[in-house]
């Protein structure tokens, strides 16, 4: 029996809420349980709800997404967040990832990417449109600094951390490489707080950026 994904809506247009409603009333496996109409409303319903997956946008009345994202990820740190929005520059993209959003999808997508971007978000997955795929890959490119750490990740974090970047799920991973769902969770812990980093996107672009891992557009 499939799991049914608790969905929180956020978006302060009338219209696209009803588009996702729809949608996801069209979906056997995933259930609309709140509509929030600005970023506050987001906040009191996250806590409230507990969904499974919170669909985001980023301009909205009183407290505006990246916001939300931070307070949501603040009070409950498995919160997994997909924006869903019409900007694509620099000043909301990488914000909002590193705000604590689990995918970043834009508003031109079709129904079958919104649906498959929630269902790998619920799976801890990442999930990023093909033209954010494009800016984080020219992100790479530029020289950053890195999050620095006072105790260095195991060989066996390092394994995981080639896994997380690829968006494979807990499960998966443990399958992999032959260990338990639990263990690998416990590492996915550690390694996030080593790095000092929010969630596991995060930690895949930090991969990215070590070399530990590849991302191609239209993954």
């Amino acid at each position: 029996m499939l799991k049914t994904i608790k969905i929180l809506v956020c978006d302060d247009h009338a219209i696209i809420r009803i588009g996702l409603k729809s949608l996801i009333a069209g979906a056997p496996d995933m259930q609309l349980v709140g509509e929030a109409t600005d970023g506050e409303e987001a906040v009191v319903m996250a806590r409230k709800l507990k969904p499974d997956v919170i669909i985001m946008d980023l301009l909205m009345p009183r407290k505006d997404g990246v916001a939300a994202i931070k307070e949501i990820r603040k009070k409950n740190h498995e919160a997994r967040i997909l924006v869903f929005t019409s900007f694509s520059d620099d000043k909301n993209v990488f914000p909002s990832l590193k705000a604590g959003a689990s995918g970043y999808l834009l508003k031109d997508c079709s129904p079958e990417e919104l649906v498959q971007a929630i269902k790998d978000v619920c799976q801890g997955k990442s999930s990023l449109h093909t033209v954010i795929v494009q800016k984080v890959l020219q992100e790479l490119h530029q020289p950053a600094d890195l999050p620095t750490t006072d105790e260095p990740l195991s060989e066996r974090e390092v394994d995981v951390l080639k896994y997380v970047a690829r968006g494979m799920p807990n499960q998966e991973i443990a399958r992999t490489l032959g260990i338990k769902e639990g263990t690998v969770r416990i590492h996915v812990g550690n390694i996030l707080n080593k790095l000092k980093l929010t969630n596991r996107t995060q930690a895949a672009l930090y991969a990215l950026r070590k070399g530990l891992a590849q991302l191609e557009a239209g993954n």
